[in-house]
């Protein structure tokens, strides 16, 4: 019924859900930039917040390469296989080393074109780099710093309050313009990501933060599902759900010194969900042709689905053109490879939502789980991550 009535309802309400998105990315990468910079520029002494990043960061590629251990384990008891459909365009990356060469570029971008392009690699260069070069700056010019990138921070606020219309907005515009019909032909496949993607949050993730902070995990991953989650998942962008992730972390407490560091890059790097879609989509392509697996190429598999998953980008379905680099491990031809992500383009109104829920609450969940784990500092209690 939404959908009959899109021109005179629905549409206006995509556009208020459009640029809700549209705000939260034109901030983030300014926003991202001006609190890493001034954090490192800031930064006390001690090298506490130091261990803290870099534990932070193994984190992020255990759960990563996790989730697509996860995926090959269901994938392996509920085989799939697909219907494949008309290629789509696109120019997938060739090879590992396509991936890696992409960030290596995007790491030494021109910082105002890292900016105006949302390279979050790039901007996070610079700002570590201004951000050690100006802890040797004056105290004034300092504080300077700390106050644009507080105002920043307000801006930002404003445009979270803004998140429930913004929200609606996007729900009607997805009911309208795809409905619910459209998934119905590939309903075992998407159930099977989903499947995954919540083993991984309400299983992996848990038992994670359990063995560093050594207490209850759920109320701080609930929160964090709740809080995080759910805007990603209709957002559907991790690089826009930045400033929703670092409003978060304030609110639990944890050291700015790590936040402001982590979440940016757990935008770009922390990818479990990307590592399920990555991993399913390229073994139902292999039921599919019927080419067996064994359990030496299974775990190549997941290696490789973890660091493609780490060079997706932070933008809707971002994952999907990096099926085909996992193809290539099975000798799978570039044209099926690509009819296989034209199957996830159909399904992505549902795996890509639910891929970025995951993706984006785990960057919270972890930098929680280490600023709280006893390297540094006390735990805190269970009621703090309640919040209140």
């Amino acid at each position: 019924m939404l959908g009959a009535l899109y021109p005179a309802v629905a549409q206006p309400l995509g556009l208020l859900g459009a640029l809700f998105v549209g705000m939260l990315k034109a901030v983030a990468p300014l926003l991202v930039m001006l609190l890493v910079m001034s954090a490192i520029a800031n930064k006390h002494e001690s090298g506490s917040d130091g261990r803290k990043t870099l534990l932070t960061l193994a984190l992020y590629l255990t759960g990563t390469i996790s989730a697509a251990v996860v995926a090959l384990l269901l994938s392996q008891v509920f085989p799939q296989t697909i219907v494949l459909a008309e290629a789509v365009e696109g120019s997938p990356p060739e090879a590992v080393t396509a991936v890696l060469r992409d960030v290596l570029f995007q790491l030494i971008d021109n910082p105002v074109n890292a900016l105006l392009t949302g390279n979050f690699l790039g901007c996070l260069t610079w700002a570590i780099l201004l951000g050690l070069s100006f802890r040797r700056a004056s105290t004034t010019f300092k504080q300077h710093l700390e106050t644009i990138a507080t105002g920043v921070t307000d801006i930002v606020r404003y445009v979270i309050r803004l998140a429930p219309l913004g929200i609606f907005g996007l729900v009607c515009h997805t009911v309208a313009t795809t409905g619910l019909s459209a998934l119905a032909g590939y309903a075992s496949l998407a159930l099977l990501l989903v499947s995954c993607m919540l083993v991984m949050a309400l299983l992996v993730n848990p038992l994670l933060v359990f063995l560093l902070i050594r207490r209850n995990p759920y109320p701080v991953v609930f929160r964090c599902l709740e809080e995080s989650g759910i805007t990603a998942f209709f957002t559907r962008s991790s690089a826009a759900n930045i400033p929703v992730n670092l409003n978060l972390a304030k609110k639990l407490g944890i050291s700015e010194e790590l936040y402001t560091v982590t979440i940016p890059i757990g935008a770009t790097v922390n990818m479990a969900g990307a590592a399920i879609t990555i991993t399913v989509l390229t073994l139902a392509a292999a039921n599919t042709l019927g080419i067996e697996v064994s359990m030496a190429t299974a775990l190549l598999l997941c290696v490789i689905s973890a660091l493609a998953a780490c060079g997706a980008s932070g933008v809707p379905s971002g994952s999907l053109l990096l099926v085909p680099l996992a193809c290539s491990l099975f000798g799978i031809p570039l044209d099926v490879a690509m009819q296989v992500v034209a199957v996830g383009f159909i399904i992505s109104v549902v795996q890509d939502s639910a891929e970025t829920a995951l993706n984006s609450s785990t960057d919270v969940i972890y930098t929680y789980a280490v600023d709280q784990g006893g390297i540094g500092s006390g735990p805190a209690s269970i009621r703090e991550a309640r919040g209140p």
